[in-house]
């Protein structure tokens, strides 16, 4: 990716995350409900309310109310919580760990599962098994990551207890973390008790955000292998008395992999967005399950800070995809 390139596609983030900040501004403000009327005691008089509502600036103009939050935003103020009582900021630094390391773990699964049972069933496709394979990858493709939750918590919550059902981490070995990646830094600091304790909390939320996102990459890996494996060079390898698995993982796959690491990118964007469901199922302290809270208490400041920190990750996404893809395929660059 070329300099002039990267400048383009950063000026088009900012552009895209301010139109994303005037959207969620004005519709928070257009939809029914007073955020003020949720927070203020039955006896409170008109004069309380309107000190209230003159302390969260929700008594000025649209205009003038948005030109305040986007001046304090852009010094790293995005207003204080009015269902918290805290300052959103340090909310968001203190939740958003839990969502990164939750979608990223879900997403090395999906890779990994989807990468090889597409390579297996390439290498199997003229066996008798190959539309067994379609059919259940089809089968876990149909299921939305919010039924693979409920059923993993019925399954190995309820009539299995073998994984932790809600919960970041045992409350027991919950002391003396430095920073708010749990996984991450148990793996880095060696205290491999913590690191299992983190892990098994994981594992269905992981599941349910991994299957859907696996069945995908494993469709269209399959597909774009099918098409590598009868091209010109292909035959050639062939004939050079190459075997089938190294005609797969050593040609065909080193061309397949662009087209389906553009679609894992955009797919990606869609499973941050699933984990506000997911955490909320599991009681998986991310900014997730708090997005459901801040929309239920109609937290005007904490709704716009998750929204501009979703568009951001979505953001920011993109342009990882853009770049892995450039790196993979140059030809691709822009």
């Amino acid at each position: 990716m070329t300099a002039l390139s990267l400048m383009n596609r950063l000026l088009m983030a900012a552009i895209t995350l301010v139109g994303v900040a005037v959207i969620v501004f004005v519709l928070l403000r257009v939809v029914p409900g007073d955020p003020i009327a949720m927070m203020i005691s039955p006896g409170a008089s008109e004069a309380d309310i309107q000190a209230l509502r003159a302390h969260y600036g929700l008594d000025a103009s649209l205009p003038v109310q948005f030109a305040v939050w986007i001046k304090a935003v852009l010094m790293g103020d995005f207003g204080t919580s009015i269902s918290l009582h805290r300052d959103v900021l340090s909310l968001l630094a203190e939740r958003l760990p839990a969502t990164l390391e939750l979608a990223a773990a879900a997403l090395v699964f999906a890779v990994v599962l989807g990468l090889g049972i597409a390579v297996i069933a390439t290498l199997m496709a003229r066996s008798r098994l190959a539309p067994v394979v379609d059919t259940l990858n089809g089968l876990f493709l149909a299921v939305p990551d919010f039924i693979w939750a409920l059923a993993l918590v019925l399954l190995f919550g309820v009539l299995f207890p073998v994984f932790p059902l809600s919960g970041r981490i045992n409350p027991d070995v919950s002391q003396g973390f430095h920073t708010q990646f749990y996984l991450l830094e148990s793996l880095f600091t060696l205290r491999f008790a913590n690191l299992l304790d983190v892990s098994l909390h994981m594992i269905m939320p992981v599941l349910a955000l991994g299957l859907p996102l696996a069945s995908i990459i494993t469709k269209v890996l399959k597909q774009a292998l099918a098409e590598a494996m009868v091209q010109d060079y292909i035959l050639l390898a062939r004939l050079k008395g190459m075997s089938r698995l190294r005609l797969v993982m050593q040609e065909a796959l080193r061309n397949a992999i662009g087209p389906t690491i553009a679609l894992t990118g955009v797919q990606f964007t869609f499973l941050i967005g699933g984990t506000v469901i997911v955490e909320r199922i599991f009681a998986y302290p991310g900014i997730g399950n708090m997005a459901i809270d801040a929309v239920i208490n109609r937290d005007l400041p904490l709704i716009q800070g998750l929204v501009l920190v979703f568009g951001a990750l979505f953001i920011l996404v993109n342009l990882a995809t853009d770049a892995l893809v450039a790196w993979f395929n140059p030809r691709m660059e822009a």
